[in-house]
């Protein structure tokens, strides 16, 4: 009898919320969203599909005068709801700089939304990678997604908004790119206790997981075997050989290839995640293969999951 109560709530809980999203849209009209790492891939692609609903679209270029970010210029000259800025997310001058700009640009009804999308990835066992290249990781893809999200959360809470991280699924496992796991295990932890904490201020914040697409963001490029070895220490080049590190970047390249080429799956879920009366925490957008992956990892002890993965870098 005891058990039915939970097994009851649950139910009422799943009811509210199928019942909530499918309730009315978010009128996108008089709002405003930034968006960081514009450039390309799922940033570009958001800041276009988001303009064209009707947003105030802010965004964030490493490069304002690339190839991107003039594309999103001669979007936005029509309407003018569409601003591309400067942002690189290291940057504590340039994060400030767009906090101005939005706030002496806000469209009638406030800021809505902040999209953390900017992140690099790279491909190396972990004694192939420098100090260096650590930290600029952790400062792109962690400490710059939390840098914007500070900056912002005075805004965030008055209008109470949405913040939207980008993460992956291979925040749950790696294969051959530990130190971008690294990061967005990191970034998943963060958004845990910030989606918490911003409940009693009305402020809602998703995570989107998505599977392999890397063709559809060029986010990584194909790895070179020569680069590899020509960049690791002598140390490094006394365990390891040629033939091993090109096996190895012959296989990761492998996985590369296999990405989708489309990413308007995931540019879907972002849109949900910023227009549903109702978001999800997480949005996984991934492979059924990948799926699996992730539960079996989340579910099965560790041996398990170490063994199905010796045996993918294996093959």
């Amino acid at each position: 009898m005891w058990a039915a109560g939970p097994l009851l709530l649950l139910l009422l809980l799943l009811l509210l919320r199928r019942w909530r999203r499918g309730a009315a849209r978010l009128d996108p009209s008089g709002r405003a969203v930034l968006i960081t790492g514009c450039d390309s891939g799922f940033g570009h692609l958001l800041a276009l599909r988001l303009h064209r609903l009707g947003f105030t679209v802010f965004a964030g270029c490493l490069s304002p005068g690339g190839a991107g970010a003039r594309r999103l210029q001669r979007e936005g000259a029509a309407q003018g709801r569409l601003r591309v800025l400067r942002l690189d997310v290291t940057c504590d001058h340039d994060v400030l700089a767009a906090k101005e700009l939005v706030l002496s640009h806000l469209p009638e009804r406030g800021f809505w939304g902040l999209v953390n999308n900017a992140g690099i990835s790279t491909f190396g066992e972990t004694g192939w990678l420098s100090m260096e290249k650590y930290e600029k990781f952790a400062d792109v893809n962690l400490l710059g997604s939390i840098r914007t999200t500070l900056a912002f959360l005075p805004l965030l809470r008055k209008y109470k908004g949405r913040i939207v991280f980008m993460s992956s699924i291979i925040a749950y496992f790696t294969l051959g790119n530990g130190i971008y796991s690294m990061t967005k295990a990191a970034i998943e932890k963060f958004c845990d206790a910030l989606r918490l904490e911003m409940k009693k201020f009305g402020v809602q914040v998703c995570i989107i997981q998505p599977g392999n697409y890397a063709r559809s963001t060029k986010i990584q490029p194909l790895v070179s075997a020569e680069e590899i070895w020509n960049e690791l220490s002598e140390e490094e080049k006394a365990v390891y050989n040629k033939e091993y590190v090109q096996e190895r970047a012959n296989f990761f390249n492998s996985i590369l290839s296999e990405g989708s080429a489309n990413g308007d799956e995931v540019i879907d879920a972002m849109v949900d995640a910023l227009t549903s009366p109702s978001p999800k925490a997480r949005y996984m957008v991934a492979k059924l293969k990948e799926k699996a992956l992730v539960f079996v990892c989340a579910l099965f002890p560790t041996v398990v999951m170490d063994s199905v993965l010796s045996y993918a870098l294996s093959r």
